[in-house]
């Protein structure tokens, strides 16, 4: 005999912002948003802590001695410009700047057209000892600059590059090209090579392929290692006081600290605030017109 099953009753239709019957309700995502504070929160901190110096020093270089000392947190009641102008005449900072643009200026160059040179042959082409040079480089990385002072001052003594610009550049260079070859190598790793090859196809050169076609497409990589390396350049102080003496040939990081020791003994608290500010502010000017371009090369590789 066939038997007849009931028929099966159909679902209740369920109206909007109703939870069907049999499934709980949906459990909340605090954790995601705990997270998200607690990250935007120590952002927060992490900004006030760096900013507020510098806007402290800023403002403490428009002010007068009486000033610093009686109202340090207040605003200056008027600009005293002569606080720059008596920094950058008297102070001899127009000097030290002079002499810092050129060095770092030179070095940047020589850095960037050598170690993006060698990072593109130590990224593209295959040859005998290839990873053995690589490693040579990031070994170079992990030497402390300090254990070289004292050999390295020797060696440029005896090139007579001591107390010159252009033996100064030279070292920065030296300095600079371990880690710029590391960060190019890994950047040109991740270009496409059909562009290159094609060109390879229609009688280009390996020297025009490089200058006219791979390194416009490395141009994110360089402004990146470029930031990084002027900063590092910039800001250096120990090898400038170990192989330049020459009170005339003095980078900022030198005159920087002769103005400290030279306005302490004087009261001139005003005018090293006045330099202090001029050695700080083309590292910012630089870091903020290139911000999107140093984003954009740390990320091009994660992004191909």
């Amino acid at each position: 005999m066939k038997t007849i099953e009931p028929p099966v009753p159909a679902p209740a239709p369920v109206t909007k912002g109703e939870i069907p019957a049999g499934r709980g309700p949906a459990a909340p995502r605090t954790e995601g948003r705990v997270l998200n504070v607690f990250s935007h929160g120590v952002l927060v901190l992490w900004a006030v802590m760096v900013v507020l110096p510098l806007l402290w020093a800023v403002m403490t270089s428009f002010k007068d001695d009486g000033s610093i000392f009686g109202s340090p947190w207040s605003l200056p009641d008027r600009l005293h410009l002569d606080n720059w102008s008596r920094a950058w005449t008297e102070a001899n900072m127009s000097d030290y700047f002079l002499n810092t643009v050129l060095v770092v200026g030179g070095s940047l160059i020589g850095t960037l057209v050598l170690g993006s040179m060698a990072a593109y042959v130590l990224a593209r082409f295959d040859f005998p000892g290839n990873r053995f040079v690589y490693y040579l480089f990031v070994g170079g990385m992990s030497f402390p600059i300090m254990l070289a002072l004292v050999p390295l001052f020797y060696v440029v003594n005896n090139m007579g590059l001591l107390n010159t610009l252009h033996g100064l550049i030279l070292v920065y260079i030296a300095y600079s090209l371990p880690f710029t070859v590391f960060f190019l190598t890994a950047f040109f790793r991740t270009l496409p090579t059909s562009v290159a090859e094609a060109a390879f196809v229609d009688g280009a050169s390996h020297s025009r392929i490089f200058f006219q076609i791979m390194l416009p497409m490395a141009k994110p990589g360089l402004i990146s290692v470029g930031i990084f390396n002027f900063l590092g350049q910039w800001n250096q102080y120990m090898l400038p006081t170990v192989l330049n003496t020459d009170p005339d040939k003095r980078v900022l990081t030198q005159g920087l600290v002769q103005l400290a020791v030279s306005q302490g003994y004087k009261g001139d608290w005003s005018g090293l605030f006045a330099g202090l500010v001029m050695a700080m502010l083309p590292v910012l000017a630089a870091y903020v017109v290139f911000q999107r371009q140093v984003v954009q090369g740390l990320t091009a590789g994660a992004l191909k």
